[in-house]
């Protein structure tokens, strides 16, 4: 997916802009979760979520190509079309489908699990890096934490909630061989591009599936909710945003920096869903925000050394 640079090319960048765009990353895709929650409360997820990252790749895939990017070749739109359907129809796919039965901050948390399943996936293929024992260790207390959460998604809630939460986490998986993917996959040089063109197959990939299913057929726009209409133009408007300021972090931020949105994000969403939200959180949820958190924060640790 994403390309990092050399170290020296981040020197020139301003602590200004770095904290910026590092802020944006954090409020922003923090924020997504609740915006998700807000949206399927009244328009079908997957139609929703196909219409925002459609009409979000084709902003920033013709900025891109306005701006020099020279046209993919064939190769390169196959497998930006194989990541984007792991990552945004499994992965995103996932989120926005269990969002009507489950809270934001429970999505987030398990969402959290993500880093945990590349650095599985990484050991697993062929040429991959053998985790160490710290590494290991993070791994099983963040699983330990994602079991917790499900378990408590189990206890006194509807099945659905259950269901909600294990599609969560089998999202994660989608989006984790995505990204193990793309780390070897021929793709464009422009991070952005590259986005632009997972948005633009992923999205479609989701529309076709709303299709299929009859969630275009029975969309009415009268009876979505304005509280809903705001989710959807926030993710589709502002949620972009952090797509470009993440790109723009990893050719100018130290990499170690970066990766703190994998546990800053979970935090955020929990506040919001609080807060805006009026989710209500146990203590043992809080236990298992602690697990998931923490783990992601050792392994982010031990890739920084």
């Amino acid at each position: 997916m994403s390309q990092t640079a050399p170290a020296s090319s981040y020197q020139t960048a301003s602590p200004l802009l770095i904290w910026t765009a590092l802020s944006a990353v954090y409020v922003i895709w923090g924020s997504t979760y609740l915006a998700i929650r807000f949206t399927v409360e009244t328009t079908p997820p997957f139609l929703s979520a196909g219409a925002r990252f459609v009409a979000s790749g084709i902003v920033l895939y013709l900025w891109r190509r306005c701006a020099g990017d020279p046209t993919p070749c064939k190769l390169e739109w196959r497998n930006a079309t194989m990541i984007g359907i792991l990552l945004l129809v499994g992965g995103n796919g996932a989120v926005v489908w269990a969002a009507r039965y489950i809270p934001s901050s429970l999505a987030a948390l398990l969402v959290a699990t993500c880093p945990l399943w590349m650095l599985l996936f990484d050991f697993l293929r062929p040429g991959g890096e053998k985790p160490g024992a710290r590494a290991l260790t993070g791994i099983l207390v963040g699983f330990l934490g994602a079991l917790l959460l499900i378990g408590w998604s189990a206890d006194g809630t509807s099945e659905k909630s259950f269901i909600g939460a294990v599609v969560v986490v089998l999202g994660s998986i989608f989006w984790a061989s995505g990204s193990i993917y793309g780390k070897t996959a021929k793709l464009p040089p422009s991070p952005l591009l590259i986005t632009a063109m997972e948005m633009l197959t992923g999205g479609a990939a989701l529309l076709l599936i709303a299709f299929v299913i009859g969630e275009v057929t029975t969309f009415q726009l009268a009876a979505v909710s304005s509280r809903s209409a705001w989710g959807w133009l926030y993710l589709t408007v502002i949620g972009p945003i952090a797509f470009v300021s993440y790109a723009w972090l990893l050719r100018n931020a130290p990499i170690p920096l970066v990766s703190t949105y994998s546990y800053v994000n979970p935090l955020v969403a929990i506040l919001l869903g609080y807060f805006l939200g009026k989710e209500i959180f146990a203590l043992r949820v809080l236990l298992a925000a602690a697990l998931v958190i923490g783990s992601v924060a050792l392994v982010s640790a031990r890739r920084a050394h």
